[in-house]
Order: C-alpha cells, then sequence, then structure tokens
C-alpha cells in the first residue's frame, strides 16, 4: 500500500530506482486536461502500446498510480505480455516475425511547441539478442510511429505484418485488466509488456541504465520531393 499522494508515490519511487529525466520532467502527475499534447493527457481508452518508442533508450520500468477517481468510471489498465505475443507471431506467421524483427520503424514525439524528438537510430518493432535470437525489446506505438522508411514494394508485407501483430495483441486471451484505485501503485516492464492505460495519473522511474540520447530536429517540416513517397496508415483490425 502506498498513501495516494504525489510525495509519497514519489518516494516509493526513489526506493526502487532514480527517476529519469525526460522533456515531461522527472516525475510528474496530472489529469486529462491536455496541458501537453498527449494522448496520456486525454480520458481516451488505449490500445496495447509501449511507450517513449521515440527515445532511442524507451523507458525501463514505469509505476502507474491512480491518484484519485471521483465517482467516476472507467480508469481499467491494460496489461499484455509482449514476448508472449510475439512468440505466438513466430509460430503462426514466420514471415511476419521475420518482417517486424527487421524492418525498422522511425518513431517521433511532436505536437508540443518546441518539442519534436526521434531516437537516434530507427529500431524495429521486435528487437533481438545478437548472439541468443531472443527477443530483449518490442517496440510498438501506432501513435508515435513515423511515416515508414521501406520500398514502396514491401510496404503492403509490412502492414500485413503489422495487421496480424495487432490482432495477437487484442486476444482476450492475452489480455490482463486491472482497474488502477488509489493507494495500489502498479509498476510494469516497459520494454516488455504492452499496456493499455485508460484514465490514470502515471509516475515514470527510469532503469538502472544510461540515460539516452535525445534529438531535437526542426520545427519546420521538410517538404517531400516529387519521386518521394512517405507511408504512414493506420493499422486497423476487423
Amino acid at each position: 500500500h502506498c498513501p495516494p499522494t504525489p510525495s509519497a508515490t514519489k518516494l516509493l519511487l526513489e526506493r526502487i530506482a532514480f527517476i529519469r529525466q525526460t522533456h515531461y520532467g522527472g516525475f510528474y502527475d496530472f489529469t486529462s486536461d491536455l496541458s501537453s499534447k498527449d494522448t496520456a493527457y486525454t480520458n481516451l481508452a488505449l490500445q496495447a502500446h509501449t511507450d517513449t518508442t521515440y527515445f532511442t533508450e524507451p523507458a525501463g520500468l514505469q509505476m502507474f498510480h491512480l491518484l484519485s477517481h471521483n465517482d467516476g468510471s472507467g480508469g481499467e489498465s491494460l496489461l499484455v505480455d509482449g514476448f508472449k505475443a510475439a512468440q505466438i507471431l513466430k509460430d503462426e506467421d514466420p514471415a511476419a516475425h521475420h518482417l517486424l524483427s527487421n524492418a525498422t520503424v522511425p518513431a517521433h514525439a511532436s505536437g508540443n511547441e518546441g518539442i519534436r524528438i526521434h531516437p537516434a537510430f530507427e529500431y524495429p518493432v521486435l528487437n533481438h539478442h545478437p548472439k541468443t535470437g531472443e527477443v530483449l525489446q518490442v517496440r510498438w506505438n501506432n501513435e508515435d510511429r513515423a511515416a515508414l522508411n521501406i520500398a514502396v514494394q514491401h510496404l503492403d508485407a509490412w502492414y500485413d505484418a503489422a495487421r496480424k501483430w495487432v490482432e495477437i495483441l487484442r486476444r482476450p486471451s492475452l489480455e490482463y485488466w486491472e482497474p488502477l484505485r488509489p493507494g495500489k501503485p502498479a509498476l510494469e516492464a516497459a520494454r516488455e509488456t504492452s499496456s493499455g492505460p485508460a484514465k490514470s495519473s502515471p509516475k515514470s522511474p527510469g532503469k538502472p541504465k544510461p540515460i539516452p540520447r535525445i534529438r531535437k530536429i526542426p520545427s519546420s517540416k521538410p517538404k517531400l520531393l516529387p519521386n518521394q513517397q512517405a507511408s504512414r496508415r493506420d493499422i486497423t483490425v476487423e
């Protein structure tokens, strides 16, 4: 049990790991007021995803603590085992697994004044140990995905693979729903678990890893040349 206050939650976090500084700040609490142009600052339900795909080194551990919920509805949080989903994809569609393990996906954070961030490199959805081949990290956030830098002839195959991946993530057998409650923080391994919180107050500690390199890119948007094609489609599952 943790008292449902920012100060008590911060003390709990500091007993687990250092609190990582990002463009959001370090420790922070908020509500659905769109003070930051981010879906986390709304009361919209979110599909399963991993956070901070736009960092070279995404968040390692994340804590979510609902500080208050006064006669409202909703508030359930969704957890999905990303490693299990990756294994299912490999078993059912090896070609899709191979594509999502090799084709790199641009990611970015933008929308707020002066903030346009992307990782130093593009990474695939599924990242593997270079020697053992085991999945070490899942990077999947359809809201943070930028235009794909994939040859036109391979675009349909990538979207087919992504659609299969989303279908697996949405299987009820892989979904774990838990309503957040004041006094009961939830800690997740952000690289392994895809989450889809409803309305909550996240607190983000870091994992004892180096702080990622963050590169700002100019706020002006470059124009595409006539022979260039950017691809950014939403992934939908019937």
